[in-house]
């Protein structure tokens, strides 16, 4: 039976795959001049900032400075290339219909990341939202998971964690809850294959028929 379904944000609720991939080329091309091109980019899509820019250096100051960069870049143009994926809405409104508990667990900063929800229309669904600022361990970790679910009151074996990247699956594997893949990543497919989902959907909407079967 499933009681709360937990979202990474960005990729899985909202399309900023854009936003996110200017980002990083602002930063690994732009202003590095390191060619990365965009598969090599992609490569970073779901990781926290910290250990992306770390692969660069392994000065600390750096990395603090190019995180405050990206984050600098990516609100300047945040709001013309942030829009749910159609179904999003549809999704949440029969979670919230049907007495499910909804949570966000992401790895953006908290202020940026309502910031999406909110011009998205979607931050009246959301019944708790975990950030970087909510935990000392972050995915892949299943602390940020096991939070959210502390909070809610909510069994580990009652919850699904819906994510596009490996580590927002592991995360949700390693707090002891179902977990569930999306096809319309930009990751490679075969790199959330690896970490072996209960589930994989097409689209948001397709999570419905999931919580049909698993009961709520």
């Amino acid at each position: 039976m499933i009681k709360a379904v937990l979202f990474d944000l960005d990729g899985t609720l909202l399309d900023t795959n854009e936003l996110v991939y200017r980002s990083f080329n602002y930063i690994f091309n732009e202003k590095l001049n390191l060619n990365f091109d965009k598969n090599k980019i992609g490569e970073n899509y779901g990781r926290p900032l910290e250990e992306s820019f770390s692969k660069i250096t392994e000065n600390k100051e750096e990395i603090e400075n190019l995180i405050k960069e990206y984050r600098k870049y990516n609100l300047e143009i945040h709001d013309d290339l942030c829009r749910p994926f159609i179904g999003t809405e549809i999704l949440l409104k029969f979670l919230k219909e049907n007495g499910m508990k909804i949570g966000i667990v992401t790895s953006k900063k908290e202020d940026v990341a309502k910031r999406g929800l909110e011009i998205s229309n979607l931050m009246k669904y959301i019944d708790i939202f975990v950030s970087t600022e909510h935990t000392k361990k972050h995915k892949p970790d299943g602390e940020p998971v096991i939070y959210a679910l502390e909070k809610l009151g909510i069994k580990r074996e009652e919850a699904i964690m819906v994510g596009d990247s490996p580590y927002d699956l592991l995360s949700g594997k390693n707090a002891g809850v179902k977990t569930c893949g999306v096809n319309y990543t930009m990751i490679d497919i075969n790199e959330l294959k690896k970490v072996n989902p209960d589930y994989f959907i097409d689209n948001p909407t397709d999570l419905i028929k999931i919580i049909e079967k698993e009961g709520f």
